[in-house]
């Protein structure tokens, strides 16, 4: 089971699926576990700050993959009177899937469409500072997450260990990114909005 084929396409899928990726690594990484555990290493990753997996979407995740026979239940355990928990296992099928959606997702460099681009294209109603505000608002929002994630990062330094630095490092850079063209818009906004069209119908 070779990584990133050479032909640039996964055999089994096309589409990098965020929770089913995090399931899959977390069962070859740690070995069989049960939902709760796989839950709790998403909520120790803070996996919804940084990727499009939900904690709370995983429980549904795991009963779908061990019907599809990418994991298995191989025992159960139970502690005290707490319930029983049933313990998943990564199959030989998952281990397969597992290396199609990194290799998808290592190759994947496609950016996603952000609304916001689409929605300044209709803002004929809106005057400049009415614009304006909103986006300082958006702005603020951004430099917000961006202080909480810096903040994060600095919690967490002790334990980031290898590759989990740039991850720390990307979100930061997309950020200050998204910072820069919220300045650069807003600077340029009453040139912008001068030559912005005042109707939508065209002759």
């Amino acid at each position: 089971m070779g990584g990133l084929p050479a032909n640039g396409h996964s055999c089994r899928t096309n589409a990098v699926n965020s929770t089913r990726l995090f399931v899959l690594g977390a069962l070859a990484r740690g070995g069989p576990m049960h939902g709760h555990q796989i839950r709790r290493a998403a909520q120790v990753d803070r996996t919804e700050l940084w990727s499009d997996v939900k904690p709370g979407s995983l429980y549904g995740a795991l009963h779908r993959m061990q019907v599809e026979g990418v994991i298995e239940a191989v025992r159960t355990e139970q502690e005290g009177n707490r319930p029983a928990r049933t313990i998943y296992a990564l199959t030989s099928a998952g281990a397969a899937e597992l290396i199609d959606h990194r290799d998808e997702a290592l190759r994947d460099t496609k950016l996603r469409h952000d609304p916001v681009d689409l929605a300044l294209q209709n803002v004929i109603d809106l005057g400049e500072e009415a614009l304006r505000a909103i986006i300082v608002a958006r702005r603020a929002a951004l430099a917000a997450q961006l202080d909480s994630w810096l903040a994060l990062r600095e919690v967490a330094a002790p334990h980031i260990r290898g590759l989990e630095w740039t991850t720390f490092r990307h979100t930061e850079l997309r950020l200050r990114t998204e910072l820069a063209w919220h300045d650069e818009l807003l600077d340029q906004l009453p040139e912008l909005m001068a030559n912005q069209p005042t109707s939508m119908t065209t002759s």
